[in-house]
């Protein structure tokens, strides 16, 4: 079973597939994700301690969160890469990162769906409006989802 993450945790990381993990990678990340998870619901403070010789690494919750996801995306073979909250991105990338057509995404981005601005005459996106926009769109995908749902119950469509 899956986990919620918070809002501001969802918008901030984002998956997109380059290198492949091995297997050995995968199993290694299983056992690691488990354990990390643990740490999280302790609260904010750092749970995870590194030792080396006199110096200590605490690392924040948000960071292991961060990281357990990471580890889940690798155990199913899936491979990452963060993309950082203001980064800014050309329509293609943007495109891509919704399954949408580039020109789809200058429509949205023109009809002022999504913010954007021009560095010369290329338009450019920020990751975080981006994210934003998909959580819109997914939130109206489940609420119109729920209201057919509702409508067949109503109609005992049987199903």
């Amino acid at each position: 079973m899956r986990r919620e993450q918070p809002k501001e945790f969802a918008a901030m990381s984002a998956l997109i597939s380059y290198q492949i993990p091995t297997s050995e990678d995968a199993r290694l990340a299983v056992e690691s994700s488990r354990l990390l998870a643990t740490c999280i619901g302790k609260g904010e403070s750092a749970c995870l301690r590194l030792r080396e010789g006199d110096e200590i690494l605490q690392v924040p919750v948000k960071a292991i969160r961060l990281l357990v996801d990471i580890l889940e995306a690798m155990a199913r073979g899936d491979a990452v890469s963060l993309i950082p909250i203001h980064k800014e991105l050309t329509t293609q990338e943007a495109a891509n990162l919704l399954n949408v057509s580039r020109p789809y995404l200058v429509k949205l981005l023109e009809k002022g769906d999504i913010p954007f601005h021009k560095n010369g005459v290329r338009r450019k996106v920020l990751f975080k409006d981006l994210m934003e926009y998909k959580q819109q769109r997914d939130q109206s995908t489940r609420e119109l989802l729920d209201d057919l749902t509702a409508e067949a119950q109503e109609l005992d469509m049987g199903y």
